[in-house]
């Protein structure tokens, strides 16, 4: 198999007169990092039997005193990147150790993928998870931020001002309906193909382009490549993206949900129908799995702190531990719309794209496992189903809800966490380096003085 992706990759530098080779990989956090190499006869061998060294340390993979690393090229992920004025083959990395056996390092998020799809085979018998995953973003005309210590501001400037019902506006209203038309033919050029776009609700420039679904590693490739596309777009046309969660006080926040099912040799096996929205007893037990495991989850599908701004009652967000048809306030949704067996699934609404993309899935792949395992019943565990609006029916105030922050997050996931190890696929050194990441991030914005205690303070 290697050798014919060897084969294909080294006619396409021929015949496409390749000038450099681009090896890229993800930090720990989600960053995109790359390397660039000069290309000539037999690289692409040379590169799988040696690699190129680099600082695992400035990805947060391992310490100072111990950080050399290794890249390969996955040859299956090859594209010519159009971003660069050279001819520039791209390729997804695994990370090597440097010991005498060159092992895989375990904390690749690639690697992890790869692993818990195994693990998915050997516990439910499906050979693949599908994943479909929608890309809220804003698109801003100038911004401008900066923290110093002596002085802490952002603004936004946008060419759009809706007064309401900003989803699916049209033109000459929806302005950036071009640019999703553009960026979607450029998906297309990265072997992403996009389901469709449109304006979402946030009235201030908020966007939306939904993707088909693959499996998990190359979902978590093709949201490294969507987010790389778009910003680099941006950039061309003198535009400011962001997927944060909450990047404007009083609007829409951006979102990354997750539409999922599992199959075995093409068949879904989420599928019964006559059921609850069609999800038969294991695709419930997924649904219970994940259910249960949310908080903990969340350390993953919401890592930053500003995830939390975004995850309050209201604007849509998914912050309810339940389930149910339609209903966008609960953390899964079974889509009503959908009548094509081959793609029964649920919504897992609460992720964003603050995430690491490989750990978030695998996470989420993993507590659905653990449904399975032990057969944890979302109905008998009182997590629906629910079709109505839980912050209108006060009788429902056993509901349990999403961490109210990233520490709670955190603390939620010291105390549950062993479906993560389960086979080891987390391993205690990732989850610790991840909580330590992820609590310096707490302290960092816990210690600087906010714009908008300056108007409730300053002069109290």
């Amino acid at each position: 198999m290697q050798k014919d992706e060897l084969l294909r990759c080294n006619e396409i530098i021929k015949k496409n007169n390749i000038e450099f080779i681009d090896l890229k990989c993800i930090d720990l956090s989600g960053r995109l990092h790359h390397i660039t190499l000069p290309c000539y006869p037999g690289i692409l061998e040379k590169l799988l039997k040696e690699g190129v060294g680099f600082d695992g340390s400035s990805y947060g993979f391992r310490k100072v005193e111990n950080s050399d690393m290794i890249l390969t090229p996955d040859l299956s992920t090859s594209v010519i990147d159009p971003f660069r004025v050279e001819n520039v083959l791209s390729f997804y990395s695994n990370v090597i150790l440097t010991d005498d056996e060159r092992s895989p390092f375990s904390q690749d998020g690639r690697l992890l993928a790869k692993k818990t799809e195994k693990l998915l085979l050997e516990t439910t018998g499906a050979d693949k998870s599908m994943w479909g995953p929608e890309f809220e973003f804003y698109i801003f005309s100038n911004v401008e931020y900066d923290t110093r210590t002596a002085t802490s501001y952002y603004k936004v400037e946008h060419a759009e001002e809706f007064y309401k019902k900003a989803y699916h506006a049209a033109n000459p209203f929806d302005v950036y309906d071009d640019f999703r038309d553009e960026a979607s033919k450029l998906l297309k050029r990265f072997g992403i193909d996009v389901k469709y776009h449109h304006h979402e609700v946030g009235e201030r420039g908020q966007q939306e382009i939904e993707t088909y679904f693959n499996d998990l590693l190359t979902t978590g490739d093709n949201i490294v490549t969507t987010k790389y596309a778009l910003f680099n777009l941006a950039r061309q046309k003198n535009l400011f993206i962001t997927f944060m969660p909450k990047p404007m006080y009083m609007q829409s926040g951006n979102g990354m949900h997750l539409h999922m099912f599992i199959t075995k040799n093409g068949k879904n096996m989420f599928y019964e129908k006559g059921t609850y929205g069609n999800i038969g007893q294991l695709g419930m037990y997924f649904i219970g799995g994940m259910l249960k495991h949310a908080p903990a989850l969340s350390a993953f599908t919401n890592p930053s702190t500003n995830s939390y701004k975004r995850l309050v009652p209201g604007y849509e967000a998914p912050v309810a531990l339940t389930f149910g048809q339609g209903n966008r306030a609960s953390a899964i949704r079974i889509p009503k719309y959908v009548s094509n067996p081959d793609e029964a699934r649920f919504e897992y609404r609460p992720p964003d794209a603050t995430a690491n993309p490989y750990l978030c899935l695998c996470a989420m792949l993993l507590a659905g496992i653990d449904g399975v395992v032990n057969k944890i019943d979302p109905v008998k565990e009182g997590y629906g189903p629910y079709d109505k609006n839980f912050f209108e029916n006060q009788e429902d105030t056993f509901i349990h809800f999403l961490p109210r922050n990233l520490n709670e997050a955190l603390d939620a996931l010291h105390a549950d966490n062993d479906f993560l190890k389960r086979d080891n696929i987390f391993s205690d050194e990732l989850l610790s380096q991840w909580v330590k990441i992820k609590e310096e991030e707490i302290m960092s914005i816990g210690t600087m003085p906010h714009p908008f205690e300056f108007k409730m303070y300053f002069n109290l």
